[in-house]
């Protein structure tokens, strides 16, 4: 069994794998860690390693934690990984982007795979079937977008996301869902398109927080999966045990 943990900028997930199937996923807040991870150590008594990532901050007490009763390894640009990395500057490569990547090498091998990570930012990856990533793209999220109309102008409202009845919107609350939903459905929907016309065999893999959201509406053929960045994350702590 494996404990994977991902620190992200809203919350922390704590997973469960036995092998590659994940058998238990925890969703806390930050101060909510440590107590999470006395819990699942009670819970699965025969867990010897362990893998965080953090985009956020994971405490010190946490971390030491961890340490304490874990084999851990923390993920950094300077773990190994199993593929190819020809980001021009591969040190500010986010270690998120990397898991997600690592994911798309082990569940779609000998591919060309578009990886959209749809949470705080939309992140876009692409792995070619050489296993050589090439880099991507990152724009605003949903939330991210919402929060800006409201942030940089007098009176727009800070609404809760919201799928759009109609691209016209007829009040000032349905033309920011509008903008804000259909200016994502199209941002992803026209990249795909203009990555296919250079790999017309192009697997898509859309995750992240939105992701179940956005799913149903993309006019594009995707593979949906809201874990896909934590099954990359045991998978690197996998292959780097082997």
């Amino acid at each position: 069994m494996n404990l994977v943990i991902d620190v992200g900028n809203s919350f922390v997930k704590i997973a469960v794998f036995q092998g590659d199937k994940l058998i238990d996923l925890l969703k806390v807040k930050n101060i909510e860690v440590l107590k999470s991870l006395r819990a699942v150590r009670k819970k699965y008594k025969n867990m010897e390693k362990a893998i965080f990532s953090s985009v956020g901050k994971l405490r010190k007490t946490d971390i030491n934690y961890l340490e304490k009763y874990y084999d851990t390894l923390l993920l950094n640009h300077e773990t190994r990984v199993p593929f190819t990395n020809l980001y021009s500057t591969p040190k500010t490569l986010g270690i998120d982007r990397i898991a997600l990547v690592s994911a798309s090498v082990q569940q779609f091998p000998d591919k060309n795979v578009l990886i959209i990570d749809a949470g705080t930012c939309i992140t876009f990856d692409f792995i070619t079937n050489n296993n050589e990533y090439l880099g991507g793209a990152i724009s605003p999220g949903i939330r991210m977008r919402y929060k800006a109309l409201h942030h940089f102008t007098a009176n727009l409202p800070l609404l809760v996301t919201k799928e759009p009845k109609n691209i016209v919107g007829d009040t000032t609350a349905a033309s920011m869902h509008s903008g804000v939903v259909e200016g994502v459905l199209l941002e992803i929907d026209g990249a795909i398109q203009e990555y296919k016309l250079k790999y017309p065999d192009l697997t898509i893999i859309l995750t992240g927080g939105d992701a179940n959201f956005l799913s149903k509406q993309l006019k594009s053929s995707i593979f949906a999966n809201s874990n896909f960045l934590l099954e990359g994350l045991n998978f690197i702590l996998q292959y780097n045990t082997h």
